[in-house]
């Protein structure tokens, strides 16, 4: 019995959302269906007022709202009052006459008496009442007279008194008759007005009525007729199923609780057949059973559909990482010729002594500060799991791994250890390009003089050449810009990050790459469209003329914050300022000058949009060796609308840490 008892929870729990939606739907069913609505500036607006196009049971018919954009109006006698305020808690309207609304001086639309009150289903709401009189001769010595100067004329004065309903006329001085008399709102007569602006001050904001009002059949009274008879259909659907039950198994439940509901159904037939309240019966019931099979279904498959969604995805987890490691893997095997070192995971562990001191942090990783055997620094770029596809990682081993050359950063070892991947390369203890020429530090910013950034821009410009010409295959770096100039402690320039690079036969003209590579504000036009050009190694010129325009004007190329709109697109400007042979206020002297010049001009030829237009490396570099003076003016590149979300920052604040040696 216990055990019956117990069972009979379960469908209760399926069948009181059934009662929960039936119960809200009951008063928006059928014929019933009254939604709140809008009304000019009176919003949720519901029983017992209704609209004309509303069907009669939604209200009243005496409450009958007219509504426009601006304002709701209640017609009472001949006259439209502006409804302010609906108070359903009191049962209170709160009504302005159209003659006050807007505060101007005349008399009510009409006078109210009890038969317009009670024609609209209305009571007195207020307590106080401003009565108008005419009378044909001034009053004086009474303070509750108080003259309507607009309403007066040559031989007739208009007075209005504001008082309580027992003493609106007690005082009728002789010479003066009754005009008419308005309701005044309680909580605006606060104290006696003194003057009849006041006076009509009062009258704008209104008066308050009690809406008596009811239809003989109100909709409460159908709703709780309604509702009586699903919860007694409930109950006998229960009372049922507590019959039917037998066991605990869970097919005899299933088929008890499809029975009781089955008679819940017929029940609500029988008493509400045809209406809106049955079909919603069926609907939801239908529900209720679909949702019990799909339980049915979710408990059968319990013990078979989650080990095996576990067992897929662990196995697929399983393949992904060891299809990583693989081609890591062939990859490694295949070049046993790289003069970089192969450690072991501890050993990375030890260089970095338990990665002790970080460097640097960006998408690919972590950065730490480490030193070998032998003393020598290095930077250890430990690559985290955004990275365990190992493209990046072959990518940088396989450029950089077989490269020497001094504007090149030196690849020392390398770590492959299952999805444990970490590139060794040599320490940098200056840093990147852009600490110094984007800083704010004024002693940092003079760390490098003119023929400083000649010397770095040459280096990375041989740096660049070799790439391209100098070794077995063509290597295009697709991410050249400040960041990934790294100096030494010479401040002798060294390319990194390699992340992107692609390598491609010399002879080869044409390069493919799926998708634009690089850096927004570096990226060459033709990785974004290939309407601009074929992809080359002049892509990479492109953002080496980028880099020599920051270079020169020791600013970020876009600016927002430029004091002069002109100079926001720095290349821009600049070829503005050579074109008219102005000079270059950068630098002190003019030999500072002719440097900062040198720069801007290659950069200006290097970031032609036409790739056919810009000079190869060796070019370029032999432009940097020439004088300022001999280097022609380029012509006018084509600068697009710049994307102010690139990078806005002016100058870069340096952190209290050392940078790493490699940054993204």
């Amino acid at each position: 019995m216990a055990a019956t008892k117990a069972s009979a929870i379960f469908p209760l729990l399926l069948l009181l959302p059934l009662l929960h939606l039936l119960s809200s739907g009951l008063a928006a069913a059928g014929p019933e269906d009254c939604p709140p609505f809008s009304c000019g500036q009176l919003p949720d607006v519901e029983y017992p007022f209704r609209r004309k196009d509303d069907p009669t049971i939604c209200g009243w018919p005496f409450n009958l709202l007219s509504c426009d954009a601006n304002r709701s109006t209640f017609w009472i006698g001949s006259v439209d009052y502006f409804v302010t305020q609906i108070s359903y808690e009191d049962s209170t309207l709160r009504l302005v006459d159209p003659n006050f609304a807007n505060g101007s001086c005349g008399l009510p639309a009409q006078p109210l008496s009890y038969t317009n009150w009670s024609t609209a289903g209305l009571d007195y709401g207020s307590y106080y009442w401003a009565s108008f009189m005419s009378c044909n001769e001034t009053i004086q010595n009474d303070a509750r007279y108080l003259l309507v100067s607009c309403l007066s004329r040559k031989d007739t004065f208009v007075y209005v008194i504001v008082a309580s309903g027992a003493d609106e006329l007690v005082y009728l001085h002789p010479g003066c008759e009754y005009l008419s008399m308005i309701p005044v709102a309680y909580d605006a007569f606060v104290t006696p007005p003194s003057s009849a602006i006041d006076a009509f001050s009062i009258l704008q904001k209104g008066f308050d009525c009690y809406i008596t009002a009811r239809p003989p059949h109100s909709k409460s009274t159908i709703i709780n007729w309604k509702s009586t008879k699903i919860h007694r259909c409930l109950k006998e659907a229960t009372s049922l199923f507590s019959e039917l039950i037998t066991s605990k198994q869970l097919l005899s439940i299933v088929s008890s609780v499809v029975i009781s509901e089955q008679d819940f159904v017929a029940c609500v037939g029988m008493e509400l057949y045809g209406t809106s309240i049955f079909r919603i019966t069926i609907a939801v019931t239908v529900l209720i059973l679909i949702v019990q099979l799909l339980i049915v279904l979710l408990i059968v498959g319990r013990f078979v559909i989650a080990p095996i969604t576990l067992c897929v995805f662990l196995a697929h987890k399983l393949w992904v990482s060891r299809a990583s490691v693989d081609t890591v893997e062939k990859f490694l095997r295949a070049q046993q010729t790289l003069t970089p070192t192969r450690y072991a995971y501890t050993d990375i562990v030890a260089i970095t002594r338990h990665f002790r001191q970080k460097l640097g942090q960006g998408g690919f990783g972590s950065v730490f500060k480490g030193e070998l055997a032998g003393g020598l620094l290095v930077a250890v770029k430990l690559l985290g799991n955004s990275k365990c596809n190992g493209d990046e990682f072959i990518s940088e081993v396989a450029t950089i791994g077989r490269i020497h050359h001094v504007n090149v950063v030196r690849l020392v070892g390398y770590c492959a250890e299952g999805s444990k991947r970490a590139l060794v390369y040599e320490y940098m203890p200056n840093g990147s390009l852009d600490r110094y020429i984007f800083s704010c530090n004024p002693t940092r910013a003079r760390t490098f003089t003119s023929e400083k950034l000649i010397d770095i821009a040459m280096g990375v410009a041989r740096g660049i050449h070799y790439l391209h010409r100098g070794c077995d295959m063509q290597i295009l770096h697709f991410d050249i810009k400040p960041h990934n100039i790294l100096l030494d402690r010479n401040f002798t320039p060294k390319i990194s990050d390699f992340g992107l690079a692609k390598l491609y036969p010399k002879g080869n003209s044409l390069v493919s790459v799926s998708a634009a590579r690089g850096t927004v504000g570096y990226i060459a036009p033709e990785l974004i469209s290939r309407s601009f050009g074929i992809i080359s190694h002049k892509s990479d010129v492109y953002s080496f003329g980028m880099l020599l325009m920051e270079m020169a004007g020791r600013r970020r190329n876009v600016n927002p914050r430029a004091e002069n709109s002109s100079q926001v697109y720095y290349p821009s400007w600049i070829y503005d300022k050579l074109a008219r042979q102005q000079e270059i206020q950068l630098g002190d002297t003019s030999e500072v000058e002719e440097l900062e010049k040198k720069l801007a001009v290659v950069g200006l030829w290097c970031i032609q949009i036409k790739p056919s237009e810009r000079p190869t490396m060796a070019k370029a570099l032999e432009m940097l060796e020439a004088d300022a003076s001999s280097l022609p003016m380029p012509p006018k590149p084509f600068f697009s609308s710049v994307d102010s979300t690139s990078e806005t920052k002016t100058c870069l604040i340096p952190s209290t840490t050392e940078l790493s040696i490699i940054s993204e």
